[in-house]
């Protein structure tokens, strides 16, 4: 199968997803396949916080959503102008994926496919239908790559390579159990936002976008603010005040409470608005409906700081006062080319 004839089936993904959204989801008929694919789609959305409480609609459709608008043709022209990817035997690339937000493992699966390989997909407990329905659509609009797909409930074996993803704890673990192959291996990352004091509310509530999406649960969420000495969260929390609703739901409000409750019986002095708790803390990984914060006092001490946590750090969100910052309010758009962990997944791929 060639290169375009892989990249024309994941634009027919791409418009298939383009028709589902919170508040307009819309059947079109030029899309393939929708008689056998529409309706069951939007009744695995709905069904899904059922099986994560986690997933609620509106984040899945979130999900659904990036997914669209990044699989058009343009965008996998970019991401794979600068490959050469031949035409040879697959390789058998072994995918350990994570669930703790909607898809998350989509672009390692995309990347698996798109360089002709493969693909052993274990997938998680929290996470294991949305992926696999992508995975019969495609199918159905290529049969030709069934054999390349497949989805494995015990132990995976007979593989080239793997890509795993998991906490700093079973990192440890995959490092070892694949230590004979070649192999991917993310560990658990932090975003961090670097604040001047200059934001307009604009961007402080775009900063709310990248705090609350998926309920802070993705490694993009940014979890710790780095603000000048003397600092006033006064217009921060002003800008915040719309994602107040976010407290509403109850998995979310039992972190709240929980973690809050351990942080005052510590003694620990917070910020609190009702739905979200600051504590200044030298940490990146804050506790879910919690951020942490830390004072600086000279910007470019705190740039070569962020320079030197490189690997522990996902995204910087700043404005254009830090090297390769994302803009407020994007961490949870990235394009193809961003990579998770800054590897290079393409490149990976095409030396196994």
């Amino acid at each position: 199968m060639t290169l375009e004839t892989k990249k024309s089936v994941f634009v027919e993904l791409g418009k298939f997803l383009s028709q589902f959204s919170e508040n307009n989801t819309l059947q079109n008929p030029a899309v393939l396949h929708n008689e056998t694919f529409f309706d069951a789609f939007v009744d695995l959305i709905q069904l899904s916080q059922s099986h994560n409480g986690w997933y609620t609609p509106e984040n899945v459709y979130f999900s659904i959503q990036s997914w669209a608008e990044a699989l058009t043709e343009e965008n996998l022209n970019q991401w794979l102008s600068s490959y050469s990817i031949p035409i040879q035997e697959p390789k058998k690339i072994a995918l350990i994926l994570a669930g703790n937000i909607p898809l998350v493992g989509f672009h390692d699966f995309l990347s698996v496919l798109i360089t002709g390989n493969t693909v052993l997909v274990k997938t998680s407990s929290n996470d294991q239908h949305l992926l696999p329905f992508l995975a019969k659509y495609i199918i159905a609009v290529q049969p030709e790559l069934a054999q390349n797909i497949t989805f494995v409930e015990g132990k995976l074996e007979n593989f080239d390579a793997v890509i795993a993803t998991g906490s700093n704890n079973t990192a440890r673990y995959f490092e070892y159990y694949f230590k004979d192959k070649p192999s991917i291996i993310r560990k658990s990352r932090n975003s961090v936002a670097v604040l001047t004091g200059n934001e307009t509310k604009e961007q402080l509530t775009a900063l709310g976008e990248d705090i609350f999406r998926y309920f802070g649960l993705g490694c993009r969420n940014v979890s710790k603010l780095f603000v000048p000495k003397g600092y006033s969260f006064v217009p921060f929390f002003e800008a915040i005040f719309t994602y107040q609703d976010v407290i509403h739901y109850e998995k979310y409000a039992n972190n709240y409470d929980y973690n809050k409750a351990v942080f005052l019986m510590s003694n620990f002095k917070l910020l609190d608005n009702g739905f979200l708790t600051l504590k200044e803390d030298q940490s990146h990984a804050s506790p879910i409906s919690s951020v942490f914060y830390e004072f600086y006092e000279d910007i470019n001490d705190l740039k070569t700081r962020l320079k030197s946590e490189n690997e522990l750090l996902q995204c910087v969100v700043a404005d254009e006062t830090i090297e390769n910052s994302v803009a407020f309010g994007q961490t949870q758009n990235p394009r193809l080319w961003n990579y998770a962990d800054n590897t290079d997944t393409i490149s990976f791929l095409l030396t196994i």
